[in-house]
């Protein structure tokens, strides 16, 4: 999305590299342009991976000024490449610390998001069946041939679920899981889109009514519905070391020509409109603590209260390994 609004104060553009997924309302950067005299150009550049590798190619001679999108399955590799200066943002002080995982601020949390088992609440209602409760469950014999995953190599909720199975089961433990799920015969879709469009009984005319998706896909279902729902189709499974937490932050590039207005925009990611606008414009939460969640959101979205743990340092030692490792158990 392109939103460049010049107005009589405007003189100055930052340009923001964002992941092809980032989105936010016209009228939110409409207002910041008008009322700081700054341009916001968003360059997105294909999905995380790709912008993140074509930032740190570019060092030294960046892009843009800023970069949103690096999460914290890329937070080391981000911070290795050292291309963000750091900014303490006065914003930071409403964003929880548990958010906060680069000490020096060189990348600032934006938001926040759950992936996680997802069912298909009126199938197991119909067929008389109890939907799952932990990810243990998948390898049971009740659940065989009823769950659609996303290939971890190719889809970033994929990697996000691989990372909650190594968190739950271990490092020496979730390549039995995914033994076993696979002898239970789960399907794995390339994407996202493939799996909870193609294959999940809630979505489509598929016949898996377990899908990896996020905690914030329940709302998202009752806000795009055509008919007015009174509660969700679908639920999300966040019991303990369930999920993955996704943590998007945003940095501003070393070279950047205009730090002082980088640090502006900076703070206006952080700030509440900024932040109120985020969970339906990209389905997930917002960091900021003092930002009121839409009524979709507090009525249909859940949260884990105690997410999978794998520390950013070994995800960017371990990523291909374990994605082969991952491939060799399950697909070939």
């Amino acid at each position: 999305m392109m939103a460049i609004v010049t107005t009589v104060h405007a003189e100055k553009t930052i340009t923001i590299m964002t992941h092809d997924s980032f989105n936010v309302s016209k009228e939110v950067v409409a207002n910041f342009e008008k009322e700081s005299g700054i341009t916001l150009r968003f360059l997105k550049s294909g999905d995380a991976g790709a912008a993140l590798i074509q930032a740190i190619l570019s060092k030294g001679n960046p892009l843009a000024d800023l970069f949103f999108g690096v999460d914290n399955t890329f937070l080391s590799r981000a911070l290795d490449a050292d291309i963000f200066e750091p900014y303490a943002s006065p914003l930071l002080a409403d964003i929880p610390t548990h958010l906060k995982l680069d000490k020096e601020n060189r990348l600032l949390p934006v938001d926040y998001g759950d992936v996680c088992l997802n069912i298909d609440k009126e199938w197991f209602a119909k067929n008389k069946r109890i939907p799952p409760t932990d990810l243990a469950d998948l390898i049971k014999p009740e659940y065989k041939a009823l769950t659609v995953v996303e290939n971890p190599a190719t889809s970033s909720p994929g990697m996000a679920f691989l990372l909650a199975t190594i968190g739950s089961f271990g490092e020496d433990g979730f390549l039995d899981f995914w033994k076993e799920l696979r002898a239970n015969e789960v399907i794995v879709a390339n994407g996202w889109e493939d799996a909870y469009y193609g294959h999940f009984t809630s979505a489509s005319k598929g016949d898996r009514p377990i899908v990896v998706s996020y905690a914030s896909s329940p709302p998202a279902v009752v806000y795009y519905s055509e008919k007015k729902l009174t509660e969700a189709p679908t639920k999300a499974v966040v019991t303990a070391n369930s999920a993955f937490r996704q943590i998007e932050f945003v940095g501003i590039l070393k070279g950047t020509k205009e730090p002082e207005l980088a640090r502006k925009v900076v703070d206006f990611m952080l700030s509440v409109p900024f932040q109120e606008d985020i969970p339906l414009q990209m389905f997930v939460f917002p960091a900021n603590s003092k930002a009121k969640l839409p009524e979709v959101f507090v009525k249909y979205a859940v949260e884990a209260d105690q997410p999978a743990a794998v520390s950013p340092k070994a995800i960017v030692k371990n990523r291909e390994a374990w994605i082969e490792a991952w491939t060799n158990t399950v697909l070939r």
